[in-house]
Parts: structure tokens; sequence; C-alpha cells
């Protein structure tokens, strides 16, 4: 029988978040699970990461330090409209989640988040664009 489960290791995921622990933590937990991370601690960071290689989903904080998320989901959108992206809100922030989800962000998660939930979303971002 045919195993129609996403391998992990086939994602090319991009995390984006200044808190720098919650970033070292995640980046780890998900390399475990054999997936290929690639850590941003800035929107700004982001842009430059995503010029060199190409995701297949980006896990986006919508509050940081240098760039509001929106703006970046904006930036990525255009630039890279095959890239799902994934946001996640904290400090009751659902109602740029919402807007992020009017710009296309694929769907977004409360922190802080269960990992196999984040695994979960990261999975069926992927299959949706590779249009499975």
């Amino acid at each position: 029988m045919e195993n129609k489960d996403v391998k992990a290791e086939s994602i090319k995921l991009l995390i984006i978040d200044d808190e720098v622990g919650f970033v070292n933590i995640m980046t780890k937990r998900l390399r475990k699970r054999n997936m290929d991370v690639t850590p941003a601690n800035s929107g700004t960071e982001a842009m430059q990461l995503i010029r060199k290689h190409d995701f297949d989903v980006a896990v986006l904080d919508l509050k940081m330090v240098d760039m509001d998320g929106i703006e970046v989901l904006k930036i990525f959108k255009k630039a890279y409209p095959e890239m799902e992206v994934i946001m996640l809100t904290g400090h009751g922030s659902e109602q740029a989640a919402r807007e992020g989800i009017e710009l296309g962000a694929f769907d977004y998660l409360s922190k802080p988040c269960e990992l196999e939930e984040l695994i979960v979303k990261i999975k069926e971002a992927y299959k949706k664009k590779k249009g499975n």
C-alpha cells in the first residue's frame, strides 16, 4: 500500500521570528523530524535568505521588531507567490492573522503552539504548494 504522507525531509522550511530562543528550539526540533530548516531572526534576514534559496513553506511571526510580519508576508506573496506562509500570532494579534489570510497566507497558529500541530500545518501547506 502506497503511503501518501508527505516526507518531512522533502520540505524546505524557512522559520522567521525575532525570538532567538524560540527559533533555535523550533529549528532543532524540526530538524530532528528531518525537515530542511533555515532559521531567520528578522524580516530583513528572511528577505536576504529568500533571494538565495527556494523555500516551500515559511513559518512567519507577525510581531517582530525590525519588520511587521504582514509587511513581510506582502513581500513574500508578491515576489514568491508559490511559497506557502504559515503565520504565528501571539499577544492578541488574531485580527492581523485574519488580514494575513486575506493577503494569501496559508493559515495561522497561536503562540505558543504544539510542535505536532505545527508539523501538521507545514505538511498541509507543502501539499497545497505541490498541488496535492
